[in-house]
Formats: C-alpha cells, sequence, structure tokens
C-alpha cells in the first residue's frame, strides 16, 4: 500500500521560501510520477509541478514555472517542492500524490491514484 507524508509547511512571507518534502513508501517507485498539487479555500484541486520518479522529467503549471522546484532523493524515497518568491497567492494545502508511469502530462488530480494527507502553507503579504 503506498503511503505519501508531506511536511515543511508553515506561514511565510512574500517573497520568501518553503520547502515541503513528500516520504513515499509501500512499494518501489521506480515506475512512478509524483506530483504536487494545492488547494485553496473554495477552489478545485490544482496542479502544481510533477516529476518522473526513474529519469527525473519535470512538469511545473504556468504560475509557479521559474518559482518552484520539484525534486526527488531515490536514496531516501523523499519528492521535494522547493518554493521561492513566495506569493500570497500560493496559500493553499498542498498534496503529494503518486500515480505509475502511464499516457498524459500528469496535471490532472484525477491522474492520480494515492494521496498525502496535506501540509498548509500560508504566505503573508
Amino acid at each position: 500500500q503506498v503511503h505519501l507524508v508531506e511536511s515543511g509547511g508553515g506561514l511565510g512571507q512574500a517573497g520568501g521560501s518553503l520547502r515541503l518534502s513528500c516520504a513515499a513508501s509501500g512499494c518501489t517507485f521506480s515506475s512512478y510520477v509524483m506530483g504536487w498539487f494545492r488547494q485553496a479555500p473554495g477552489e478545485e484541486r490544482e496542479f502544481v509541478a510533477r516529476i518522473t520518479w526513474r529519469a527525473g522529467y519535470t512538469y511545473y503549471a504556468d504560475s509557479v514555472k521559474g518559482r518552484f522546484t520539484i525534486s526527488r532523493d531515490n536514496a531516501k524515497n523523499t519528492v521535494y517542492l522547493q518554493m521561492n518568491g513566495l506569493k500570497p497567492e500560493d496559500t493553499a494545502v498542498y498534496y503529494c500524490a503518486a500515480r505509475l508511469v502511464g499516457a498524459g502530462v500528469g496535471a490532472s488530480p484525477s491522474d492520480y491514484d494515492y494521496w498525502g494527507q496535506g501540509t498548509q502553507v500560508s504566505v503573508s503579504s
């Protein structure tokens, strides 16, 4: 059973940085795609970034491109989201997600089978 646990959320200031971590367990993830999504109050869950575990191919939402970086540490089975240049509109609950490599870019919540519990990120202006 795949298990994902996010950490690293908290309060940040506009222009500042935070780093989120997603510890993954329960299987061998080499054939998986790992994604980060976020959901603000009253809004739908939206795609942030994703990475293929084996090759490290990345893809970002336009809203975070150039500010956020997704990466993975194979030895630790952990995926990271480095968030720089934070903006108040980045405030949301951030979720880690996993799915097997397949068709599509992996930018929709429905593409993913496993989810973490989420971690709150709040950015003050």
